[in-house]
């Protein structure tokens, strides 16, 4: 069967927030779906460049990356053709910039205390994602 394959990638920008780590969500669909800030690995780019960009246009800001995190598959349909997207996402610190900068594409973006930023996302998977960026926080660890 034929489908065509895409490839994005994103990440998971945390701050330290007052007794809780604060995690960067996107909102689209008017604001109906929260979700990270991901988008097309461009043909000049690898993973990491595009994370890194859009985390800064999506998002607003600019994150030091930590490590890969994981990397998510799902199948969609589009204009009635079948897609397979891979998404690899890496774990953020964030270091500088505002959510209320994000470009066009995103109605919304804003940090939420982590335990907000779990209920509030759309997709499991990247629900999944999330809690293991949490671990590797809760865990200090520089690597992944």
């Amino acid at each position: 069967m034929f489908f065509i394959r895409d490839h994005s990638a994103g990440g998971v920008v945390f701050r330290k927030g007052k007794g809780e780590v604060e995690v960067l969500l996107v909102a689209t669909k008017g604001r109906t779906r929260w979700q990270l800030p991901k988008g097309k690995v461009e043909p000049e780019e690898n993973s990491q460049e595009a994370a890194e960009r859009e985390v800064r246009e999506e998002g607003g800001v600019e994150g030091e990356i930590i490590c890969p995190l994981d990397t998510i598959s799902y199948w969609y349909y589009w204009e009635g053709k079948k897609h397979r997207k891979l998404v690899d996402f890496f774990l953020f610190s964030y270091q500088s910039g505002d959510p209320r900068n994000h470009d066009w594409e995103v109605d919304d973006a804003s940090f939420f205390p982590a335990s907000e930023a779990l209920k509030l996302l759309t997709f499991p998977t990247e629900r999944k994602v999330v809690k293991r960026a949490l671990e590797v926080i809760k865990k200090k660890r520089l690597a992944c």
